[in-house]
């Protein structure tokens, strides 16, 4: 973790949503129309991203190798928001994303990583294999309007990739429709070179009801070239009502 942890600081952009978010109708004017938003959420994982900037601009890549984040939503960012990420928290260790004062997601910074008890069992789901170049590489924020270069200047992949890795989980086994990302856990430990070959094993650990839809609870494990990077608990609403 970072020897001597700098003090979080604000930083605003206007959100976007990147190409292969399409993918997910939601994060398409008519897909998110059709849901009954106004236009298109910007997805989750960018929503994050964007989050992580205060995060990494103070604690640098020690913060990527060892710590973690809490990740929540309470309601989307859309397409073309100005998005201020403000320092929130008695540690002020909380970074929200607000559109209009209003917050819309909340991250906690964590200079350790978590760790996780999943319960026992569960249902496994295929082991997704992905180099991490293009989509999850090094630059998913700056694509996305951040202006940090840290992970594009250092070859690193940016931290956001875990829980774009566990979207694409959710994305490819569970859904047949729109769905929504709600909340996140992620444990780093250690930071990844762009280039490598990410290996995913995940399995569902909790499913219920509530009235938005049918949510899964997963747990994610990440390795990259055999070496572990990351562990995300991983929830999403995969069937809308």
């Amino acid at each position: 973790m970072p020897s001597a942890a700098l003090p979080l600081a604000p930083w605003r952009v206007v959100a976007c949503n990147l190409p292969e978010h399409a993918r997910n109708a939601i994060h398409t004017d008519a897909g998110a129309q059709a849901a009954g938003f106004p236009r298109a959420l910007v997805a989750g994982v960018t929503t994050y991203a964007y989050l992580c900037h205060p995060l990494a601009a103070a604690w640098g890549l020690d913060w990527v190798a060892g710590g973690g984040a809490e990740l929540s939503f309470v309601s989307p960012v859309f397409d073309n928001d100005l998005v201020e990420c403000v320092i929130a928290g008695d540690d002020a260790d909380i970074v929200e994303a607000r559109v209009g004062g209003e917050r819309r997601a909340a991250v906690r910074g964590l200079l350790v990583a978590p760790t996780f008890e999943f319960s026992a069992g569960g249902e496994p789901l295929p082991t997704l294999e992905v180099d991490l170049v293009g989509e999850f590489g090094a630059d998913y924020a700056t694509r996305a309007g951040d202006d940090l270069d840290l992970f594009a200047s250092h070859g690193v992949v940016h931290p956001a990739v875990w829980v774009a890795l566990a979207n694409s989980v959710v994305h490819r086994n569970l859904v047949d429709g729109p769905w929504v990302h709600t909340r996140s856990t992620i444990a780093h430990h250690a930071a990844a070179r762009a280039g490598g070959r990410a290996h995913v094993a995940s399995r569902v650990i909790d499913r219920f009801e509530r009235r938005s839809g049918e949510r899964a609870v997963l747990a994610v494990e990440i390795t990259v070239d055999n070496a572990p990077v990351a562990t995300v608990e991983h929830e999403a609403i995969i069937r809308l009502t």
